[in-house]
């Protein structure tokens, strides 16, 4: 099968087109055939060697959808044929974060495309828990867009975060994958939504519902904010850049306001003013991935209509490199989607 595959940390230059052995589905799995893998910046930062033991040589992809085309032994409820979408969570399922009801924080915890094999080739083996059903009227393009940016915002916002209706929130990086789907969440519970992006994405963010847009390139979105809320603030920041917005974000909380932290693209160190927390009464949170059950509750609302992937462009496997480029430069809105097959 052809996939998509890199023998060595580095630059796009390392991701290859070559022809490897198409996996074999064991005990409890499903061979699937791929048709669209959609790419997050975690490819990016596997690909350039995030400090984690994964597959060597390896390919990339966590959002897979496709077509069930081989049962393994034991596996019941689904049959050759069936489009499928694929949680891509890993979890032991008797370690004590599994049995209290939180897999993602499973002491053997894993991603598929980070730490196992992805969906970057033709075929792609995973567990058959974690196929969820595609209907006829959602396209493959638009199914691979969602799931780890969907699950990803869906427990950041309404699980971790807690966001209820006409409550604040502000999403930094408003343009990827992620913040796209939390916005329109945040708008889903019925709260007041600000959003950070750049110049060029200003009136895209806003037609996901954002109801105050900032520009980070022009201007302190922090004093912007402050002023706009009557020097309120938010009850939530959403964010995922880290150390160069940190002072920003903190900024911008209200009293009790909550702050969930999902990545650190810019750097993870950052400098806390205690006194702050303390007498704001503020919470740091983090977050990251999701439950099966909280999985299934946003790709219902995805599928339902009620919330929408953005999908940026949708390129051949061939482009894979292109791909990759493409999220380093900041070039996207939404998801880059790559075509595995047709």
């Amino acid at each position: 099968m052809r996939a998509a595959v890199f023998h060595e940390f580095g630059g796009p230059e390392v991701l290859r087109i070559e022809s490897v052995e198409t996996p074999k589905p064991g005990p409890g799995e499903v061979l699937i055939e791929v048709r669209n893998s959609a790419l997050n910046h975690l490819d990016v930062w596997v690909r350039r060697g995030l400090p984690i033991e994964t597959t060597m040589p390896h390919i990339g992809g966590s959002d897979i959808a496709g077509v069930v085309r081989e049962l393994g032994p034991g596996v019941d409820g689904w049959e050759p044929g069936a489009r499928v979408v694929i949680d891509p969570s890993i979890s032991c399922g008797h370690c004590e974060w599994c049995r209290r009801g939180e897999p993602n924080l499973c002491d053997h915890y894993a991603i598929i495309g980070e730490h196992l094999q992805g969906g970057l080739a033709e075929y792609a083996v995973v567990p058959a828990a974690n196929l969820f059903r595609i209907p006829d009227s959602i396209d493959f393009a638009t199914a691979a867009a969602a799931p780890l940016a969907f699950l990803t915002a869906w427990r950041g916002i309404r699980t971790r975060g807690r966001l209820r209706p006409g409550e604040a929130v502000l999403v930094t990086g408003g343009s990827g994958g992620v913040a796209s789907a939390a916005i329109q969440i945040a708008k889903h519970i019925g709260a007041e939504v600000h959003a950070v992006t750049t110049t060029d994405h200003l009136e895209r963010v806003r037609a996901l519902g954002a109801d105050h847009v900032y520009d980070r390139a022009t201007s302190d979105y922090s004093r912007e904010l402050w002023q706009r809320t009557n020097k309120r603030g938010v009850d939530l920041v959403f964010d995922s850049v880290g150390e160069a917005a940190w002072k920003q974000n903190t900024r911008c909380l209200a009293k009790l306001g909550r702050i969930v932290i999902y990545g650190a693209t810019t750097g993870p160190r950052v400098e806390l003013d205690l006194r702050h927390v303390f007498w704001k009464q503020l919470e740091v949170i983090g977050t990251t991935m999701a439950t099966p059950e909280e999985f299934r509750e946003v790709m219902g609302l995805v599928f339902s209509g009620k919330l929408k992937p953005v999908v940026d462009v949708v390129l051949p496997l061939e482009q894979i490199r292109e791909a990759h480029e493409r999220i380093e430069a900041g070039r996207q809105f939404g998801k880059v989607v790559i075509e595995v097959s047709r």
